[in-house]
């Protein structure tokens, strides 16, 4: 539930930024050895069916996090710090 802001509540919150880094799993690990147009595709197309967002900025980071796998793969699965439910 929404507060008097229109913002998120603490759970919406939790529940928004791990269905977001669910969606960060399955892409980095199906996904990181395509090119970084099909990282931010499916990136977008997993939140948008997860009803979640990322800020541009997060977005950003995830996909060139998960796009540098290629280079090092033992870096492991980039973690969302904060999602928020789609408006």
């Amino acid at each position: 539930m929404t507060d008097q802001t229109g913002k998120p509540n603490d759970s919406e919150q939790d529940a928004a930024t791990d269905a977001a880094q669910n969606v960060v799993d399955d892409v980095t690990s199906y996904e990181y050895s395509g090119d970084k147009d099909r990282i931010e595709h499916k990136l977008d197309e997993g939140l948008d069916q997860a009803g979640v967002e990322l800020d541009s900025a997060e977005k950003k980071r995830v996909a060139q996090d998960i796009d540098a796998l290629k280079d090092d793969e033992g870096a492991g699965t980039p973690d969302v710090e904060r999602a928020r439910p789609k408006e």
